[in-house]
């Protein structure tokens, strides 16, 4: 009697691959684009508020004003 083939491995077809695995790149370019645009927009620098009152030794003088005679009535 003669032998059958011999067997030296066994191929399988890979499962079918799930929506998150074929498009999970998509998903995250998405979030990516959004998360960058509300940080641009609404987590922009806000200027250091100045001081109202000016400080010690840093005084600037007063304008000179001088009163101007009316003009022809």
């Amino acid at each position: 009697m003669a032998k059958g083939p011999a067997v030296i491995g066994v191929l399988t077809e890979l499962p079918k691959p799930t929506w998150w695995r074929l498009n999970r790149h998509k998903v995250l370019l998405v979030v990516g684009l959004l998360a960058g645009y509300w940080i641009g927009t609404h987590l922009h620098g806000t200027p250091a508020p100045q001081p109202d009152t000016p400080r010690p030794g840093h005084t600037t003088p007063a304008p000179q004003h001088t009163p101007t005679a009316p003009g022809p009535a």
